[in-house]
C-alpha cells in the first residue's frame, strides 16, 4: 500500500467497501482528483453537468449531510468555498452552482457536494430546472411551514 493510501486509510474511521466514493478515497478506483486534505477529497465528476463539475466528499463515510458531525461542517464547506473560487479563477467561470442531495436524487450514498462552474448563458437549466418551483398556495401555508421548521430546529438543538 502506498504511503498516500496508508495516510488516507488511517484517517478514515468508517469506510464502506461497497461505496464508490470510499473506493476512490482508498485509491481502489480511479478519479481525477483536484484537491485533498485531511478532511476531504475533491475530484471531477465523470458525468459532469458542465466542464469542471467537481464532487467534494468527506474522507469518512457519511451517507447524507444530516449524518455529518458538526466538527466536520466547517472544514468541508471551507474546502467547497476554496474550490468554487478556484473554478472561477481557473476556468474563468462567472459563478458556481453548489448542491447537496440527501437521499432523493442521490445516486451514491456517500455525502458529496456538487460544485459546478457556471457561465452566463451556459444553458444548464434552460430545458427545465431539476428542482421545479412549487409556490405556497397562500401566506398562511408559508407561515405554518415556517413555524414547523423553527420548532424542529429548536427541538434538534436540545438533543
Amino acid at each position: 500500500m502506498s504511503e498516500q493510501n496508508q495516510k488516507i486509510t488511517s484517517q478514515s474511521q468508517i469506510l464502506n467497501p461497497e461505496c464508490t466514493f470510499c473506493r476512490i478515497i482508498q485509491g481502489q478506483s480511479e478519479s481525477l482528483a483536484i484537491f485533498e486534505d485531511e478532511y476531504s477529497l475533491a475530484f471531477l465528476d465523470h458525468q459532469p453537468l458542465l466542464r469542471g463539475h467537481v464532487l467534494l466528499v468527506p474522507r469518512q463515510h457519511y451517507e447524507t449531510f444530516l449524518d455529518l458531525p458538526p466538527d466536520l461542517i466547517q472544514p468541508l464547506f471551507r474546502n467547497a468555498q476554496l474550490i468554487a473560487r478556484s473554478l472561477e479563477l481557473g476556468l474563468k467561470a462567472d459563478g458556481s452552482f453548489i448542491a447537496i442531495n440527501n437521499r432523493i436524487s442521490q445516486r451514491v450514498m456517500h455525502l458529496h457536494i456538487h460544485i459546478v462552474p457556471r457561465w452566463n448563458k451556459d444553458g444548464l437549466f434552460t430545458r427545465g430546472f431539476i428542482w421545479r418551483r412549487q409556490p405556497y398556495p397562500n401566506q398562511n401555508s408559508a407561515l405554518m411551514t415556517q413555524k414547523a421548521i423553527r420548532k424542529a430546529i429548536q427541538e434538534t438543538l436540545k438533543e
